[in-house]
């Protein structure tokens, strides 16, 4: 790696000359082996591990700036407080990279693959982990439970310590939590506010600005002080004076420092802290660790710290990358045309046609497709924070009163908001329709990403409808369709990654019993048809979204083998269309391949329809899917052939279905 782009000065850890980087981190095989280094080896160490993470990232791609921020912070607190007797919980775990290797996980070379770290804490890995769920806001609350059980199994020496970003603390459940912290005065407990003004891009809400508030006004009690000399020093008036103010002192302090914000809760509050002054962190860490009560210890820290082209990206200062060259930031491999970029250009020509639709994000403008709406049209782009509950009830408000909202979310997040798509959506026939970014396997993200419930759980909101577009103009269409509902909550999924070049519709499955092929959403698009005049059975390939391709290939080698095969794309999988209910009737055997649950996915709900359509009918059938079950870490293409989803594994499926069913 070119020297200079890594911090180098020992004083502040900020960019600056060339200097040797040399094998401290090497010596830290856990937390204890901190405590014999000196102030300008911790300096050192920090730069050190800048360095180590910049270069293994860079091989392997994850969550460089939040980790590069924290360098300084995981040092002291690991100083600090002794992990695993002390408890650590990181929020979200954007932030852990450090926390492993001063634990002992020092080899990144497979980090985010099969065998290698996870790219968030992971109780397999060490006893040091303890939340392995990535998604946000979640901290405050395993804090609360862990030092309560502490409390009464007479654990009282213990601590419990809570890292959490102010992006983090927009989300309600974070709220929840403080209400019931500031209720409990006997617990070990120190909540640390990482505060770097970002989640993904900057943190927006009331929060932010109260943490602007603290970040811009830390001389408060020195000003007060003074004042206060000032007027005693005048005699009977200016103690007259002194004693008004005093008694506003209270409202003062809210204006002028909004510190007093948490301590109303009846949580004590100490900060701001220079997040990269080490001995500054260890000083107001040993404090917070001394009160015998919940205290907020609030950090200032810089995402992407030390690293150029993340300290000089807008966007998101590195939040995530993929494989990059270490000495300019660039991507290794040029991103190649995805899902997100056709819903982004998208998007933009639907609301110029339509002014009553407006965007919805919950923290990830960037990350789903809206920010080239927001850079267009600012006023139609609403960031919520991380809060997809309020998203999605906001959005049933907005839809009664004339806008029509397009909310869209990783697919893995709507899980927290199901509530609110059921009573407060679905139940009022709001016309909001819902964007699902990266649903299905998600693979090297982890279990908590992988968006593979979705189709399970959305089946059962009535007047739902979902769409699985195959690739590009299918993903057009559908936002189309789904925006032109005005009474009902429609959602349109697909996966991460590149679209997959386009397969042909050679016509649409005829219309039975009540189904309509003309309209949209019981189109049935037929991709291939093999073998019509062969024997044997009748076998119906029913392939959601994507997964076409793989569907399409398996089916060419089906019919060479002589097989009888007809593959079908629905477009819209959520109600059953008709059309294709009445084709799973007539087949003799039905295989239903889908980039999710197989347990209550669409191959289910499928099966279901038809039974309940055509009692009697007893085809042969065949669901693959995602078994129901946490998966680890791997690459998507790892999954599929793990799952049988890919086209080796459908036609294995297929051979084997076809035989029982002849």
């Amino acid at each position: 790696m070119r020297r200079g782009t890594l911090p180098a000065s020992p004083r502040t850890g900020r960019p600056g000359a060339e200097r040797p980087v040399g094998d401290l981190l090497g010596g830290v095989r856990q937390p204890s082996d901190l405590q014999r280094l000196t102030s300008d080896e911790l300096v050192a160490l920090a730069a050190e591990i800048r360095t180590r993470l910049v270069e293994s990232v860079a091989r392997t791609g994850g969550h460089l700036g939040p980790n590069l921020g924290v360098v300084e912070l995981t040092i002291a607190l690991h100083r600090t407080f002794e992990s695993p007797r002390d408890t650590f919980i990181f929020d979200t775990g954007h932030q852990a990279y450090v926390h492993k290797m001063l634990t002992g996980r020092q080899d990144f070379s497979r980090l985010r693959e099969r065998g290698g770290l996870s790219g968030y804490p992971c109780r397999a890995e060490s006893v040091h982990d303890v939340v392995e769920n990535s998604h946000a806001s979640t901290s405050l609350s395993w804090a609360d439970g862990v030092a309560q059980a502490n409390r009464l199994l007479d654990q009282g020496d213990r601590h419990v310590v809570a890292v959490i970003g102010d992006g983090a603390m927009t989300g309600g459940m974070a709220w929840e939590a403080l209400d019931n912290i500031a209720d409990s005065s006997d617990k070990h407990l120190v909540i640390v506010v990482n505060d770097n003004g970002r989640s993904y891009a900057p943190t927006i809400g009331g929060l932010a600005h109260h943490l602007d508030a603290l970040r811009t006004n830390p001389g408060y009690e020195r000003m007060l002080s003074g004042v206060k000399r000032t007027l005693l020093a005048q005699g009977a008036p200016g103690r007259a004076a002194f004693d008004a103010l005093h008694g506003l002192k209270r409202g003062l302090k809210d204006v002028l420092v909004p510190s007093a914000f948490f301590e109303d809760l009846g949580i004590k509050y100490t900060g701001p802290v220079d997040g990269h002054d080490i001995t500054a962190l260890e000083f107001a860490l040993t404090r917070a660790r001394e009160y015998s009560e919940p205290v907020i210890v609030h950090v200032i820290t810089e995402k992407g710290r030390g690293y150029t082209p993340a300290e000089e990206h807008g966007p998101d200062r590195f939040h995530a990358v993929g494989r990059i060259h270490p000495e300019t930031g660039l991507p290794v491999v040029p991103e190649r045309f995805g899902w997100t970029s056709v819903f982004a250009q998208e998007i933009v020509e639907l609301a110029r046609a339509d002014e009553r639709l407006v965007g919805v994000t919950a923290a990830m403008q960037a990350p789903v497709g809206l920010q080239p709406l927001a850079d267009a049209m600012p006023e139609r782009v609403i960031d919520v924070g991380i809060a997809e509950q309020h998203a999605l009830t906001a959005s049933a408000g907005m839809a009664y009163a004339g806008l029509h909202p397009v909310v869209a979310l990783y697919a893995t997040f709507l899980n927290r908001a199901f509530d609110q798509v059921l009573m407060d959506v679905g139940l009022h026939r709001a016309g909001v329709t819902i964007v699902l970014d990266r649903a299905g396997l998600t693979g090297t993200d982890g279990a908590s990403h992988n968006g593979m419930w979705d189709m399970a759980l959305l089946a059962h909101v009535p007047g739902l409808r979902l769409a699985a577009p195959r690739d590009e103009a299918g993903l057009r269409q559908a936002l189309r369709q789904a925006v032109a509902v005005p009474d009902a909550p429609t959602v349109v999924r697909y996966p991460k990654g590149a679209i997959p070049e386009p397969l042909e519709s050679l016509g649409l499955l005829p219309g039975a019993q009540g189904g309509d092929p003309s309209s949209p959403f019981d189109a049935v698009d037929v991709l291939l048809d093999e073998g019509a005049r062969s024997g044997g059975p009748r076998l119906l390939l029913v392939a959601v979204g994507p997964m076409a391709t793989a569907a399409v290939a398996a089916g060419r080698e089906l019919g060479r083998q002589g097989r009888r095969v007809t593959v079908v794309s629905p477009r819209w999988v959520i109600p059953a269309p008709g059309s294709l209910v009445a084709a799973a009737a007539q087949a003799d055997a039905v295989l239903v391949i889908e980039d999710g649950l197989a347990d209550g996915g669409i191959g289910s709900q499928l099966r279901d329809a038809v039974e309940s359509a055509h009692p009697g009918r007893a085809a042969a059938w065949r669901r693959v899917g995602v078994p129901r079950a946490f998966l680890d870490t791997a690459s998507r293409e790892e999954l599929l052939a793990d799952f049988g989803m890919d086209e080796a594994g459908l036609l294995r499926a297929a051979q084997e279905l076809v035989g029982a069913a002849g």
